[in-house]
């Protein structure tokens, strides 16, 4: 089992910057791929990023590719989104999720590949 609690969300400017982490409980942290999701009022849940459980493979959506960046680091237990040039558009409550998978090239972007989630933490991002 693991449990993963977000910080880093707030209230930013567009064209800003902000971190999100995702703190994992438990050793096995380096045998879950890991992703981040994203929800807006109104909206279904998607997927933002998602990285293999080495970090050796990651996907990004379109809306964000080439403004995030998923990271993790193993030792911490901990996975990272940097999101730059931030848009109105990306407000939405942001989520990280882990599936167990001890697969290098595996990176989930599918809502039910994953089995654990965190509780969310806000983005709002103003005009």
């Amino acid at each position: 089992q693991v449990q993963l609690v977000e910080s880093g969300g707030g209230l930013v400017q567009a064209g800003g910057s902000l971190i999100l982490s995702c703190a994992a409980s438990g050793r096995t942290f380096s045998s879950y791929a890991m992703g981040w999701f994203r929800q807006a009022p109104g909206k279904e849940r998607e997927v933002v990023a998602a990285i293999s459980w080495s970090g050796g493979r990651t996907y990004y959506g379109e809306s964000v590719k080439g403004r995030f960046t998923i990271s993790r680091d193993n030792a911490k237990n901990t996975v990272y989104l940097r999101m730059n040039s931030l848009k109105p558009e990306d407000t939405a409550v942001y989520y990280c999720a882990a599936r167990w998978s001890r697969s290098t090239v595996d990176v989930p972007i599918l809502e039910h590949e994953y089995r654990h989630w965190g509780q969310g933490t806000q983005v709002t991002v103003s005009s």
